[in-house]
């Protein structure tokens, strides 16, 4: 009975097995085809060019690469690293940031001018900023600001978060490191974003010069200080405590330009606010909701960009599960009011508390110093 009832769940396997194999070869019978398809169009290009007879000197003589033919060929050409996934366009524009004015100035200077107005920048002997710090409290749309200049520039992105670079094996943080430079020295002009650049490079310690940090922080200034190399690779890092970097990394000629980015104020908050709902059409808000009201309400003041994208995005749901409970009334279209946004204003708490924005004060206040 025990050899039967084995049998029975093997030959329920067995089929389940049967099951899953058809499809792959459902599967594999298409992508064949693809590729079937593929090399017929290119078997047939080959006949066809096998038989057709030999250009003659004239002809040959008058065939010539124009600028036209490269611009439609790069069309078709994609950079490896673009293939392989290290290097992006990102989809982010000023539009989709909301206030940083002041911010979004400076890194125009810092990083657009050179790209758009290298020649001007040449006559008048200006230096470009080599390296830009964007620091501030955690969700205040850092990364977001280097997405956006990348994507203005049309020039090539590659984000690293400083912890993934570190490796528990000798030497291998410090490869990681070099790769990062090489490939955007490989898909240039491009710009490198080093998000959480506190847990890359540390602060060095006086009492000695062992350490896996301490060489990861070596070898980071090493392709910094690489200037020739790099001409058209632009460094951007990003952290929330700029006071535990090593000062080397803020030197001049590395990261030498550092910008704050804090808690957006009021008026900031309901531009943010008009950038989330596009305003107030996604989503659809009722007549009651004063965008202006809610980005001046007393729990709004620690909020950061991200806490107001949750408040938004929860009393969306607030407004979904009302329409959800009367389901039964036929289709009703999703309007955010007043009430859902009460509603939303419990849940969601802010990111940055209050001993900590005065932390950020002091930090801000030091930095226009």
């Amino acid at each position: 009975k025990g050899d039967n009832s084995d049998s029975a769940n093997n030959s329920s396997e067995v089929v389940s097995c049967g099951n899953v194999s058809e499809s792959q070869k459902q599967d594999n019978a298409s992508g064949q085809k693809t590729n079937v398809d593929k090399n017929l169009q290119l078997e047939y290009l080959l006949h066809l060019l096998k038989n057709q007879p030999p250009l003659s000197g004239d002809q040959l003589q008058g065939m010539a690469i124009s600028m036209q033919d490269f611009q439609e060929s790069i069309k078709h050409v994609q950079p490896s690293a673009k293939r392989e996934g290290f290097a992006t366009i990102p989809d982010v524009t000023w539009e989709d940031i909301g206030a940083l004015k002041e911010v979004r100035e400076d890194l125009q200077l810092a990083i657009l001018a050179p790209v758009r107005y290298a020649d001007q920048f040449q006559s008048l002997g200006i230096n470009r900023a080599q390296g830009v710090l964007l620091s501030g409290p955690p969700g205040c749309g850092k990364t977001m600001l280097a997405k956006a200049v990348a994507n203005e520039s049309g020039i090539n992105f590659i984000s690293v978060k400083g912890p993934e670079l570190l490796n528990m094996y000798v030497g291998e943080s410090e490869r990681a490191v070099r790769q990062v430079f090489q490939r955007a020295r490989n898909s240039a002009p491009c710009v490198i974003f080093f998000d959480e650049l506190d847990a890359l490079c540390p602060k060095r310690s006086d009492g000695g010069e062992g350490g896996s940090s301490v060489r990861v922080v070596n070898q980071l200034l090493t392709e910094m200080d690489g200037l020739e190399e790099r001409k058209q690779v632009f460094i951007m890092g990003a952290t929330n405590r700029p006071d535990i970097i090593d000062p080397a990394i803020l030197r001049p000629g590395r990261l030498d330009k550092v910008l704050f980015v804090g808690l957006p104020t009021p008026n900031d908050r309901e531009e943010i606010l008009k950038t989330i709902t596009k305003d107030g059409t996604h989503p659809r808000l009722a007549d009651d909701v004063d965008l202006k009201e809610i980005a001046n309400h007393p729990k709004c003041d620690c909020y950061t960009g991200a806490d107001l994208a949750a408040l938004v995005r929860e009393a969306s749901i607030c407004a979904l599960r009302t329409v959800m409970k009367n389901f039964h009334k036929g289709g009703q279209p999703v309007i955010v009011n007043k009430s859902h946004f009460d509603e939303a204003f419990v849940r969601v708490k802010p990111s940055v508390q209050a001993k900590e924005r005065e932390k950020y004060a002091k930090m801000e206040e030091k930095m226009k110093n």
